[in-house]
């Protein structure tokens, strides 16, 4: 009878452990047909979005509307190395878009958050946590930003470092392009068959919010089993090994996305304290660079630039909170009071996804559109940064 009892055990946890990997995969591909479809419908938009303003904090939000029209950062420093290897887009001017895509590529884990919308105490939970990396996100932005643009920090030193690798000057030629997930090919070959663009967009959002849905139950199944505290006291009991974890854990898929969704659900259960997953969180924004510095193999200044800038970004970000549980307490009470609000007016929550992502970037970028077909510059001047704001990665000019 024990043995009979052990041997359904064994085979409910592989039938768990094997629906999860599932869903995993399921969600994984989802994200990766719909990077792969939007980026095939907008390349040529987004390129000419990209270069349409030299103002850095412009640029910052064409980069986060682009990624969160495209739900995919990998994919915008992709077209982001092409533009600056091909000579037209400057090492300093890519660094607001990519600042940009770190924050756009945040919106599907708020989104996955809204999968609790119907139970209260849940939604609040979800949602601190959807909105914890967020905000770890835009601090880093607002402590970052300013010192790129007038002390050029970020580009210094990704042109510095560049030029310590010993990176040739090799002028970009050819198409660079994101190869995403090992399920790549079966992207290609869903996107052959349905051949319409547009038509394989609409299936790609319907595939992406069916996946979260399917893998927020089996998330939920897998949480609650009693292995699952055993992994939660070896990982998020310590910040380090769980900012490690995190980061390796993303390398390895190779998306912030399913990872952070996956800390959301924790969260959301009660199996994992807000507190502790966010040097997770952190983690994991460090290893989503993982797809540039492979694009950095190709060899050009350009991609190895653009994936230094990439890293910095995020271990910058990092190395500000992870050390200093005092600061690392601040994001964390704004999005637990934000979750509170939220949990009461659910307006709130609407609001702040469509604002953040979409409708204050939308009109900052057409305004300053039709500020520059007017005549009027709205350029900020860079007083301290001339010498690196000409910097053409790819073009054949040295590096200071």
């Amino acid at each position: 009878m024990t043995i009979t009892s052990a041997g359904k055990t064994y085979k409910k946890n592989l039938i768990l452990a094997v629906t999860v990997i599932f869903g995993l995969l399921l969600f994984m591909f989802s994200i990766d047909f719909l990077t792969y479809s939007l980026a095939k419908l907008n390349n040529e938009v987004a390129n000419t979005l990209f270069m349409a303003t030299s103002n850095p904090f412009v640029g910052l939000f064409i980069g986060l509307l682009t990624t969160a029209l495209i739900q995919s950062s990998s994919t915008v420093s992709a077209m982001v190395v092409v533009l600056v290897a091909s000579g037209n887009l400057s090492l300093t001017q890519a660094v607001p878009l990519i600042m940009g895509a770190n924050i756009g590529t945040t919106l599907t884990s708020t989104l996955v958050a809204f999968g609790y919308i119907m139970k209260k105490k849940s939604f609040r939970k979800a949602l601190s946590a959807g909105v914890l990396h967020d905000l770890f996100n835009i601090i880093s932005v607002i402590l970052l930003l300013p010192l790129e643009v007038y002390f050029g920090l970020l580009s210094k030193m990704a042109a510095w470092i560049t030029r310590g690798l010993g990176a040739g000057s090799t002028i970009f030629e050819g198409d660079l392009s994101y190869q995403g997930f090992f399920l790549r090919p079966l992207s290609y070959y869903l996107a052959e068959w349905l051949h319409w663009p547009l038509f394989g967009l609409l299936v790609g959002v319907l595939l992406l919010v069916g996946s979260i849905k399917i893998l927020s139950a089996l998330a939920y199944r897998s949480l609650i089993t009693p292995n699952f505290k055993k992994i939660r006291k070896h990982i998020f009991n310590f910040p380090y090994r769980s900012f490690a974890y995190g980061m390796f854990f993303t390398a390895a898929v190779q998306s912030s996305t399913v990872t952070t969704s996956l800390m959301v659900t924790a969260v959301a259960t009660g199996k994992v304290a807000l507190r502790k997953v966010f040097p997770f969180i952190m983690g994991a924004n460090l290893g989503t660079t993982i797809t540039a510095v492979i694009a950095a193999l190709y060899k050009t200044e350009a991609a190895i630039s653009v994936a230094i800038v990439h890293v910095l970004f995020n271990l910058i970000g990092a190395l500000l909170f992870l050390p200093f549980p005092a600061l690392r307490e601040i994001p964390v009470r704004f999005a637990r009071n934000f979750g509170k609000k939220t949990a009461n007016t659910r307006f709130v929550g609407f609001a702040y996804i469509l604002l953040t992502f979409f409708i204050i970037p939308f009109f900052l970028i057409y305004f300053n559109q039709s500020d520059g077909e007017s005549g009027t510059d709205t350029t900020p001047t860079l007083p301290k940064t001339e010498e690196v704001s000409n910097i053409r990665i790819g073009s054949g000019e040295k590096l200071p």
